[in-house]
């Protein structure tokens, strides 16, 4: 499936892009993390014994994790997919499966497709776990900590860009800590990916769902999003992926439960879109509809308000909103800028409740 999601930086127009092959929607997205450590350079290696040393750990590497990356096809388009176990359940993005229930999956050794069906999604952090019918043969991969990841490591980004199977690109860990979120079709609010990896490793559509692996041949991110200037098209060396941790605590609990219990994610309880003023200027994320009993309700807001800020950070559209949620967490207090049908603002402090894994 062809997306290619697109980043958005405060200071930089780029639109990030979801990576997936063929047919995909590409939304836009935007991304922000002022205090994300940040690293611009590449790794240099010195000396013919010392690139000997790291040509022969990447081999090593891609020898062993390259068997657990799989390619999944639906008749939309294609994507990429991580090997989670021997029962035959695997990982990869929820905008790779789509609106899709049955998938054939490719091994990257080969062989004939493999039938699949979905076993559930959870589209707020861009996850989706499928199983194998027949799991004979397949090779789980290994995941790490990405809590232990450092700027500046280095990474191969495995999976199958535009379709070329088993393909591998080098890079390191750009950043970390970053917060990324999509938009749908319709402008309303996509997936936002908290703690976000950023790497400089090349990642192109059909790499979406694949693996973005440390040098110990640890899976430590779900490669994601690439960056897209708006004008100048692809800006090379900008990509994210969703941290293991939260890819491990998602397929665990969709395992266990058969879907997601525990999004650890806070909500307002509202239904937003994007506000605009007479000239067309996004001012806040205007409420469409509340959830009954939810922290926004409670603290008086209604169905035509327009959030504006969020614990003192502004938030002029309905991703810049998701975006600052992503950050907090439930049961916390936050204090929420509105702004009235009838002109006026006030401040309300809001308890927040957990998003609905379905959200």
């Amino acid at each position: 499936m062809g997306f290619s999601r697109a980043v958005t930086r405060m200071a930089a127009a780029l639109t990030l892009v979801a990576v997936t092959s063929c047919g995909g929607v590409a939304g836009s997205l935007k991304g922000s993390s002022p205090a994300a450590r940040t690293a611009t350079a590449s790794p240099s290696v010195s000396g013919a014994p010392e690139a000997a040393a790291l040509e022969s750990t990447f081999e090593r590497v891609i020898k062993r994790v390259l068997p657990a990356i799989v390619q999944i096809t639906t008749t939309t388009g294609l994507g990429s997919g991580v090997v989670y176990d021997t029962a035959g359940h695997i990982v990869t993005n929820a905008h790779v499966v789509g609106k899709a229930r049955e998938f054939q999956v490719t091994l990257a050794t080969g062989g004939k497709p493999r039938r699949a069906t979905l076993v559930n999604t959870f589209p707020a952090g861009d996850l989706a776990m499928i199983k194998v019918d027949d799991p004979s043969g397949l090779a789980p991969a290994t995941f790490g900590r990405s809590a232990q990841l450092q700027v500046g490591q280095i990474v191969l980004a495995m999976g199958n860009p535009l379709g070329f199977s088993g393909s591998v690109t080098q890079g390191i860990v750009s950043a970390l800590g970053r917060t990324v979120s999509g938009q749908g079709p319709t402008g309303t609010p996509g997936a936002t990916i908290t703690n976000a990896i950023q790497t400089s490793a090349p990642i192109n559509p059909g790499n979406s769902g694949g693996a973005l692996v440390d040098l110990s041949g640890q899976v430590i991110g779900i490669p994601t999003l690439a960056a897209v200037d708006p004008e100048l098209g692809a800006a090379p060396g900008i990509g994210f992926a969703i941290p293991s941790d939260t890819a491990t605590d998602v397929a665990g609990q969709i395992i266990k439960f058969g879907r997601v219990v525990n999004s650890r994610r806070a909500a307002l309880g509202v239904r937003v879109g994007t506000a605009v003023d007479a000239d067309g200027n996004p001012i806040g994320a205007v409420v469409g509809a509340l959830t009954p009993g939810s922290g926004a309700e409670k603290a008086g807001i209604k169905p035509g308000d327009v959030i504006v800020s969020v614990g003192g950070v502004r938030t002029p559209t309905a991703n810049a909103l998701s975006q600052v949620l992503a950050t907090l967490r439930p049961g916390d207090k936050t204090q929420v800028q509105v702004l009235h049908p009838d002109g006026r603002t006030s401040t309300v402090t809001v308890i927040l409740n957990e998003l609905p894994p379905t959200e």
